[in-house]
């Protein structure tokens, strides 16, 4: 649903403007003086619904009150090692912006490990990154561009995926319910890049369970995306997977200002130090271990969509050959 109504947005206004004050404070994180595009945002989420609406924002605002998602950005994942462990097992990063001023980021989805510390970090880390973009790309980006720009692109490069990628559904999907109930319709499109044979082959099971909203947002480009890319996106903005045919999505890299997944880029750079900053700031101690944060109970689309892509992955595997390597991991074990 593309367009919300007048009417639809100064009901929900009406209504928050009757929230407590902890929930009115987190409120003006979550929408940094861009109040009616947010109110959109979660009335696009609900169907321009503004009773459901409300609901879905309140039940957000509690949440980040009860798991203190303010302070998520003075919560350095420490020591630097462990956090450079989570950096290349988890590949994102802000490869630059689309010519209409939206920040673009690549997400290496294939060569994702998510194995190197336990699901919390990865949790805390993701939410950090939404933080980030929430506080300071996406501001910064409209003061910029003289115009609020209040929503991403994301491009997404398979290259890599495997079976294996079975034992990471249960954080996929607690990620992608956070996502979806506390951040709704930050994302303008999803461009699916490099995709293999298997991706298709979940893909052709998914797409008819996800609403008709979200699938409008997917685009599957043909090889590394590259001259598609190029129609919304300078050459420079480009992720470094898309550049070049076969480039894929490796997190090493010899120039770290190109690999945009690298610590040595800019974008890794400036949110590790100001992470950094604000834990002085806050004079919040820097203590080892994860900062844990309540996962929500995962829509029912969310878990079918799972349920589904299991079964598809184990039928893959079963006409390779291969299904002994997936035999114990299941969905019910997590």
């Amino acid at each position: 649903m593309g367009i919300v109504s007048r009417e639809a947005i100064n009901q929900l206004r009406a209504l928050m403007d009757q929230a407590e004050e902890p929930l009115q404070i987190t409120f003006k994180n979550v929408h940094q003086g861009y109040l009616t595009e947010t109110l959109e945002r979660f009335l696009k989420a609900r169907e321009c619904n503004a009773a459901k609406a409300h609901k879905m924002l309140i039940d957000c605002l509690n949440w980040r009150v009860q798991n203190e998602i303010d302070n998520i950005l003075s919560k350095p994942i420490v020591p630097t090692d462990l956090y450079r462990s989570v950096r290349d097992s988890q590949l994102i990063g802000l490869s630059g912006y689309s010519k209409e001023g939206l920040p673009v980021f690549a997400i290496g989805v294939g060569l994702s490990t998510f194995d190197k510390a336990s699901v919390h970090y990865y949790v805390q880390s993701h939410i950090q990154i939404n933080e980030y973009r929430d506080r300071v790309v996406l501001p910064s980006a409209s003061k910029k561009y003289g115009r609020p720009i209040t929503t991403c692109v994301k491009v997404l490069d398979m290259t890599g995926l495997k079976l294996s990628a079975l034992s990471q559904i249960k954080l996929l999907t607690i990620i992608s319910s956070i996502d979806d109930l506390n951040y709704p319709e930050k994302t303008n499109t999803y461009y699916i890049v490099n995709a293999p044979y298997i991706f298709s082959a979940c893909w052709k099971v998914v797409k008819p369970l996800l609403q008709e909203r979200t699938r409008r947002k997917v685009q599957v480009l043909p090889g590394c995306g590259r001259d598609e890319l190029l129609k919304i996106m300078d050459y420079a903005s480009l992720p470094h997977f898309c550049k070049r045919e076969g480039s894929g999505s490796s997190q090493h890299s010899q120039n770290g200002t190109e690999n945009c997944f690298s610590l040595g880029h800019p974008f890794h750079q400036h949110l590790y130090n100001y992470i950094k900053e604000q834990s002085v700031i806050r004079e919040q101690p820097i203590k080892q271990g994860s900062f844990h944060v309540s996962f929500p109970e995962p829509p029912e689309q969310e878990k079918e969509i799972a349920k589904t892509i299991e079964s598809e992955l184990h039928k893959f595997g079963n006409g390779n050959g291969i299904s002994g390597s997936l035999d114990n991991v299941k969905i019910s074990d997590y």
